[in-house]
Formats: C-alpha cells, sequence, structure tokens
C-alpha cells in the first residue's frame, strides 16, 4: 500500500508561451525560494524559441505539462490547477523573477489574514526597479480595471493592504474559491481574467490583500508586449465581457451608462494614439458579437450576494492616477 505523499504548501503554475530568457531565469528564482515546500507546473503553450531546451535542471516538485498549442493564459492555469493538490494555487508569469523570499511572504499572510482567497504581490518593474510595475488590481464604476501603482516611484511598505483583486503576474488564489467561482474565463484567452475571477471570487464573499513583503521583479508585457495590437484587442474585448458577464445584475444594469459612456471614450481615445485604435475598435465588435453567450454564461457564475458596489473605485481621476482603493501609490 503506498503513502500518500505530503501535500505541499503551494501548487505554482507558470504558463510559458516563447518566454525567451526570462522563463530560465523566472524558474530559478522559483527554484531558490526559501520555502521549498511547493510543486510547481510549467505549461508550455506550444513554444517555438527554444526557452524550454534552455530551461535549468529541475528536481522533484517540477512537473511540465506540454499543451502542444497556444491555449491562451486562462486554459493552461485551469489545465495545470486540475493536478494541483495545495490548498493555494500560485500564479507566476515568466516574465516575473520572485525574490528569495516571496512563497515564504504570501505563506506569512495566509496566516495573518485566514478569513483573505486572494493574495497579490509587490510587483517591481524589472528594467527600471526605482519603479513600481503593479500594486494590486482594482475596478471601477465605469468598468475600467487597472493595475495599480503603475509607473509610481517604489517605496517602502510596511503593512498589507486591501485590493479589488490580484494581478495574476504574480497571485496566490485560495484553490476551492477558485474552482467554485469557475477557474480562469477561458473565452478571455488571456488578458482582464484576474479581474473577472476577482469579481466572481469576491460575489462568493472572497476578499483580496495586497502583501507587502511579496516581492517580484517583473518585465510587464515583456513577452505580449503592453501596447501591441494583441493586448490592446484582448484587453478591450474582455473589459466587456466582465461587465456584462460578471458584474452583479443590478449594477450591470444601473451603472450601464457609465460603462458605455467608458467605452466610447477608449474608442476615441485610440484616435490619437497610433496603432490602437483598429486594434480597439475590433475589440468592441467582436465584444458585441459575444454578448448573446456572454449574457447567456451568466447562469454558471457564482450566484453569491456580497455587496460590490463600495470596493469599486468611484473618482475617475482616481483611475487616471492609478490609485489603489485604500493608500496612496
Amino acid at each position: 500500500m503506498s503513502i500518500p505523499s505530503k501535500i505541499p504548501t503551494f501548487s505554482v503554475i507558470i504558463v510559458n508561451y516563447n518566454g525567451g530568457s526570462y522563463l530560465p531565469r523566472a524558474v530559478k528564482a522559483l527554484a531558490s525560494q526559501t520555502l521549498a515546500d511547493f510543486e510547481a507546473f510549467i505549461v508550455d503553450n506550444g513554444s517555438t524559441d527554444g526557452s524550454m531546451a534552455a530551461l535549468p535542471d529541475l528536481d522533484d516538485r517540477f512537473t511540465i505539462i506540454e499543451a502542444g498549442e497556444n491555449l491562451g493564459f486562462a486554459a493552461a492555469n485551469n489545465l495545470a490547477a486540475l493536478q494541483a493538490r495545495a490548498d493555494w494555487l500560485v500564479m507566476l508569469n515568466p516574465d516575473a523573477f520572485a525574490k528569495p523570499d516571496w512563497l515564504a511572504a504570501l505563506h506569512r499572510a495566509t496566516q495573518r489574514h485566514p478569513f483573505v482567497t486572494m493574495l497579490g504581490s509587490m510587483q517591481i518593474a524589472a528594467e527600471t526597479p526605482e519603479k513600481f510595475d503593479g500594486t494590486g488590481d482594482e475596478l471601477s464604476i465605469f468598468g475600467v480595471a487597472y493595475r495599480a501603482g503603475y509607473g509610481k516611484p517604489v517605496r517602502t511598505v510596511s503593512e498589507d493592504f486591501p485590493v479589488f483583486g490580484p494581478c495574476a503576474a504574480a497571485a496566490a488564489y485560495k484553490r476551492t474559491d477558485f474552482e467554485a467561482a469557475g477557474g480562469f474565463n477561458e473565452r478571455f484567452f488571456c488578458y482582464h481574467e484576474d479581474v473577472e475571477i476577482a469579481l466572481k471570487m469576491r460575489r462568493l464573499g472572497g476578499r483580496a490583500m495586497q502583501v507587502h513583503d511579496a516581492v517580484v521583479h517583473h518585465v510587464g508585457s515583456g513577452i505580449s508586449g503592453t501596447e501591441s495590437e494583441f493586448a490592446v484587442y484582448h484587453g478591450t474585448r474582455n473589459r466587456m465581457w466582465t461587465w456584462f458577464g460578471a458584474m452583479p445584475i443590478g449594477l450591470m444594469i444601473g451603472l450601464l451608462p457609465l460603462h458605455l459612456g467608458a467605452t466610447i471614450a477608449f474608442i476615441v481615445w485610440s484616435a490619437f494614439r497610433s496603432g490602437r485604435f483598429r486594434a480597439t475598435a475590433r475589440g468592441v465588435w467582436h465584444g458585441i458579437k459575444g454578448l448573446p453567450s456572454i449574457l447567456a454564461s451568466r447562469r454558471s457564475y457564482p450566484k453569491g450576494s456580497t455587496t460590490i458596489l463600495p470596493v469599486l473605485i468611484k473618482n475617475p481621476r482616481a483611475v487616471t492616477e492609478r490609485r489603489n482603493r485604500v493608500r496612496s501609490s
């Protein structure tokens, strides 16, 4: 009779698609964590750049999953989550390089905040380490989500603070709640799926905390490109799908004029930004085309009654300045 192996503290998932030299660096940083009690899954979405061959020698904590094709960020994470054994799922981008005590800091946070179901990391820009890459995700009453703190000067943060949800470039989710919310929405492919699942988990009563001493250095769209048409298209489409698919029905209808106004403003703004208009317009059009099935999918979404309005950003200036809800960043 075999004795089951010990359940690890964390199940870490890295989704790779042509991660280049970033991937080996991210994996080395993970393998060197002071908290060694984890299992890790590296899901390769059909890379062709040799990034998987460049991986360092891996110990038995690591499992490689060859997807064979580009499933997208959402589906690839869900695929690995099916094999995960830990109580906490930790998502880590292949262009995010964790400090040695990153997992230890997340573990301490699970002890400090026993009722929190989502944990975010303090992301520092890898190429400009004097600036933040992000201090958690926030969602506004306009349906516009943003990575708070992006581009702001790094300064010492001495305590954890609540956020709407964590940025999935380096985030931890309570596995039972992640599963209850249906995992990442695979229709999204990538971008905005972390905002959508944070919204669904919050509707189930979940809460999110930004962990002040869990630090990663993140290239920030180092693989897909911050201003690429790919990023703009998926971000635009998925922002609409989050609003119509996951927002509580009362808020979705009551705040709809604000969301429509924000969408029009994005279209107009993109006309004056090089390379953005076509991708924005295509994202809006495909977002509209997909609305019937997105609205139909609401039947399978969480039916929790937790009030969402109090945790939404109300001030449009806070959105443009990328502020956190409870602290200035």
